[in-house]
């Protein structure tokens, strides 16, 4: 009975039934089904060293370039949020300026407290800015959002080779993540449930938020199994306020590599990438032209392993 309701959601959600790693008889639930693994081999991961790859199955919704962490993002034609607000108050991102990051935004549409413990702290934190990082003149922040359908492979997977240093689990809301959903809630990716996981790689900063939906928040860490999301009661009182980890050692963290599996959700839903890329010499009209170039536009679909974007060796 399982194998013909599995057979059905496929249909209807154009999953591609040759992929999971298992027989469809050995799910012993359509969640299990949901946020099943795949046959290695499945998704080939870019071997570019100069490339960033998509962390998961999806669709871009938007992407571009920041000028700093103050920027706003546009969810759509009318509604924008700030990067700040989506990654949060202690992000590394934040003492930026926009002589740092020395670009242009552009666009493509379709009360603090602290509980130390030996491997890890806590944080309650209101939205105000700290922990500076100064950016390479040279480097450009850039950001991608990729929508997960329902029949999409719901693991999360490395962009890059980084080292993860903090984690922050947001206990928002958990409205819908459709294209309907992004056209008609206001703040919808900064208001709901969310982890983010932020560290640097070769190229700088970089963070991923995973972004909950309707009834299914539930967002799993296989580099921290033991987080829990989605918990009754755990709604924040402010929408700012999260529990924030450290990975030790500080300063160090945990490596990742490449294509590495890191989190799963447990239904549809959305990644935001957040990263620096290289930029080039300043052209004569003042700007600043990037060596970093997108491999998608908005509206295409990707998969894990495949290149959201390029840059030629300096």
């Amino acid at each position: 009975m399982r194998p013909a309701v599995y057979k059905a959601w496929a249909r209807a959600f154009h999953s591609n039934l040759q992929e999971p790693a298992l027989p469809l008889e050995e799910y012993p639930s359509l969640q299990a089904f949901f946020i099943r693994s795949l046959k290695e081999g499945s998704r080939p991961i870019d071997p570019d060293p100069n490339c960033l790859v998509s962390p998961v199955d999806g669709k871009v919704l938007r992407l571009g370039q920041l000028r700093g962490p103050g920027t706003m993002i546009e969810q759509v034609k009318g509604f924008s949020y700030p990067v700040s607000s989506l990654l949060g108050a202690t992000s590394s991102l934040h003492d930026a300026t926009e002589e740092d990051i020395s670009g242009e935004q552009t666009e493509q549409n379709v009360p603090e407290s602290s509980n130390a413990k030996s491997w890890w702290r806590v944080s309650v934190a209101s939205p105000k800015l700290r922990d500076r990082t100064l950016l390479s003149p040279k480097r450009g922040i850039f950001y991608c959002v990729l929508y997960l359908h329902p029949g999409d492979y719901h693991r999360v997977h490395s962009p890059v080779d980084w080292s993860i240093f903090k984690r922050r689990h947001f206990s928002g809301n958990l409205f819908p993540t459709n294209e309907r959903a992004v056209r008609t809630i206001r703040n919808l990716y900064v208001e709901n449930e969310r982890v983010v996981l932020e560290g640097q790689w070769k190229e700088g900063f970089v963070a991923i938020a995973a972004v909950g939906a309707t009834n299914v928040g539930s967002i799993k860490l296989l580099i921290e199994p033991e987080l829990r999301t989605n918990n009754p009661g755990s709604m924040a009182l402010h929408s700012q306020s999260y529990d924030e980890r450290v990975y030790e050692p500080e300063g160090t963290g945990m490596m990742v590599k490449k294509g590495q599996e890191i989190a799963g959700f447990k239904m549809g839903s959305t990644v935001v990438v957040v990263f620096e890329a290289p930029l080039s010499k300043a052209r004569g009209d003042g700007t600043v032209s990037s060596d970093f170039g997108f491999c998608v536009k908005a509206g295409d679909r990707i998969r894990v392993g495949e290149a959201i974007g390029r840059w030629s060796q300096s």
